[in-house]
């Protein structure tokens, strides 16, 4: 493939709640993303898919929730994605954030360092990893994003987009072959994480993996691009349930390029889905050897709705308009002026 039709990076995460009206709650008022649609599982038009991201929802910007009440808890374990991160920008913003997220009584992590960039994680009432990281660095290349400044968070404090996603893995061989021969990933690095600042009682600690973490990055490179991968051959399969990742979405410019991949994940046996119309975007899925689900997600597709989302709409693909009575029925209430989020058990 040319540079062009390689993979430009990540596209979007989407993982599990048990409660999406604190979901919003937490995400919308504690980290000031925005909502940028409020619309149903298409597999299970019953619940909920809630979509943030900057101000459009551009690519690159997007954490997303599936609304599954009945959800287990998530058993941690290999086979699982184990971290998220979002971008800021600047060493003073992450200290601005640990007090925000002191005085909404959020469980976090002392700043640290990560992968050689400043770092704070935080976790949400459902013990969802989140990674603030700063991407101001002098070396790092971002995309261009409009962070949602209308919001409760102070500009400057605003989320730029997704940055590094991290996997957990049994066996790394199998892992690494994917990454690099079937989706075009580059090893950069090796890291361990690093905590200069005495951590105080109140904290969690910093998560550290076994052994070192290894870096790969696609397309341009840079902290949007990138996947982190953790071996840890003597632990359990994990499960997925709520406060987990469902998937990662990598990005592909268009709908030529997504029938391209699907073509070359068929010819290396990783039994690729059919292209399914999202509406937003196209998807095709597969499972890497470690068993985590990637899909690649267009660049092009129908704008997000964010307008709808604003007035509190929920907006439906057009084969489900029809249903719209029957499925508004079935979801349950998002008014949020009495939740707050809490203190989720530790992951």
């Amino acid at each position: 493939m040319t540079d062009d039709e390689s993979l430009r990076g990540i596209h979007h995460v989407s993982a599990i709640t048990g409660h999406a009206a604190s979901n919003l709650q937490f995400y919308t008022h504690v980290l000031g993303l925005r909502l940028v649609t409020k619309t149903v599982n298409q597999d299970d038009p019953s619940s909920y898919h809630l979509f943030y991201g900057d101000e459009t929802g551009s690519p690159g910007t997007d954490l997303t929730f599936f609304d599954v009440p009945r959800a287990r808890e998530q058993r941690p374990g290999v086979g699982l994605i184990t971290g998220t991160s979002l971008r800021v920008s600047g060493s003073d913003v992450l200290n601005q954030w640990a007090h925000r997220l002191d005085a909404h009584d959020v469980r976090r992590t002392p700043i640290h360092t990560r992968a050689g960039r400043r770092a704070l994680t935080l976790f949400d009432g459902e013990g969802q990893t989140i990674h603030l990281v700063d991407d101001g660095g002098d070396t790092d290349r971002v995309p261009d994003t409009t962070p949602w400044t209308d919001g409760p968070v102070p500009a400057e404090m605003a989320v730029r987009g997704l940055g590094p996603v991290e996997l957990t893995v049994g066996d790394l061989d199998p892992t690494h072959e994917a990454l690099t021969n079937v989706f075009g990933f580059r090893k950069v690095r090796r890291y361990a994480v690093e905590t200069r600042e005495a951590e105080e009682e109140r904290l969690e600690p910093v998560s550290r993996p076994d052994g070192d973490a290894l870096v790969f990055e696609t397309g341009p490179g840079g902290v949007a691009t990138e996947v982190h991968v953790i071996e840890r051959p003597d632990t359990d399969p994990g499960w997925l349930g709520r406060g987990g990742v469902h998937h990662v979405a990598l990005r592909t410019p268009n709908e030529h390029t997504i029938r391209q991949w699907r073509e070359r994940i068929n010819r290396a046996g990783l039994n690729p889905s059919p292209v399914i119309d999202r509406h937003y975007f196209e998807s095709v899925y597969t499972r890497e050897p470690g068993g985590i689900l990637i899909e690649i997600a267009t660049d092009t597709g129908t704008p997000f709705p964010v307008e709808e989302a604003t007035t509190g709409k929920v907006t439906l693909p057009p084969e489900l308009e029809p249903r719209r009575a029957e499925i508004e029925a079935q979801l349950p209430s998002l008014d949020t002026t009495t939740e707050r989020p809490s203190r989720g058990d530790r992951p």
